[in-house]
């Protein structure tokens, strides 16, 4: 098992406990991924996280990288505009063997995505039952036994909502830059400062550092401008709420793939300039959360 769950009242006095209090998931030091640059991206849930980073992954191809795009959602929907369908996640692959992952091959788990881009479905434990850090040990685990990881020069989780327990914080042990997708809104920028308190927790015992924050699905951008100034942050990208992305989604097509308009071109050089920013390395932040009542204060119109 790649991953545990371990009360801190129960950790020696040689471990390195995540947070306080609660539990956590730790990292299995063999199953730290190779060189690639990793990038774990979180959000209020359908803020449009799986959109954003299917675009990603296209634009990271189109300059020529080698990607690899992990969804860690049950509804197993993240590369479904890569894959052109919803793949088996890797918890049930590794169900139908009895969990005997030297029976599998490559394809039974990876699938081919636009462009190039290899797609994996991390999927999630049953309701009420697991952890999300175990399901996102175990794909990292399956992924370096058959080497697909020693080529790959990006990869991408794309993790479930707003959600910031030990297991579904997995994925910032394995990453080197955490972005933030969020609207113009209080609901997603309250969810932002979560996620900041969140990665702060991982930051002080993993690689990890937030990279920026993406806005998404918003015609203005003041009320997320204003918190990350406040906070310590920079905005990385702004991605406008268009029909054409909306479209996109249910034509199960990445938006390099839909027909050409000055709109989508715009959006398209977008997410091209976002991933050679990121490629060429970001400043790593350390912002400091608000209080609740902070960010009711802070925000709105004077």
């Amino acid at each position: 098992m790649s991953s545990v769950s371990v009360p801190i009242s129960k950790i020696g006095r040689g471990s390195r406990p995540d947070g306080e209090g609660s539990l956590q998931v730790q990292l299995d030091p063999d199953m730290k991924i190779g060189n690639a640059k990793v990038f774990a991206v979180y959000g209020k849930g359908g803020i449009g996280k799986s959109t954003t980073s299917s675009n990603l992954s296209a634009a990271f191809s189109k300059l020529g990288k080698r990607v690899l795009q992990i969804g860690c959602d049950p509804k197993h929907d993240s590369t479904f505009t890569l894959t052109k369908k919803l793949v088996p996640t890797v918890i049930d692959i590794l169900e139908s063997v009895d969990f005997h992952s030297e029976e599998l091959r490559v394809e039974d788990f990876v699938y081919e995505g636009y462009n190039g881009v290899m797609c994996v479905e991390a999927g999630g434990p049953p309701a009420g039952t697991g952890c999300g850090g175990y399901v996102v040990g175990q794909t990292v685990k399956l992924l370096k036994e058959h080497h697909l990881l020693d080529e790959t020069d990006v990869v991408i989780f794309d993790v479930l909502g707003d959600v910031v327990c030990g297991g579904f914080a997995a994925p910032l042990q394995h990453a080197d830059r955490a972005l933030i997708v969020a609207a113009n809104d209080f609901d997603s920028i309250f969810a932002m400062n979560r996620i900041v308190q969140a990665i702060g927790a991982k930051a002080k015992n993993y690689k990890v550092r937030l990279g920026g924050v993406i806005a998404n699905r918003s015609r203005e951008t003041d009320q997320i401008d204003r918190f990350v100034d406040r906070v310590g942050l920079n905005r990385l990208a702004h991605f406008p709420d268009l029909d054409v992305i909306r479209r996109s989604r249910l034509k199960k097509s990445t938006l390099f793939e839909m027909e050409s308009s000055p709109e989508l071109e715009a959006v398209k050089a977008e997410y091209m300039r976002l991933a050679a920013t990121l490629w060429a390395g970001t400043e790593p932040h350390a912002p400091e959360s608000l209080k609740d009542r902070d960010i009711f204060d802070l925000l709105g119109f004077d």
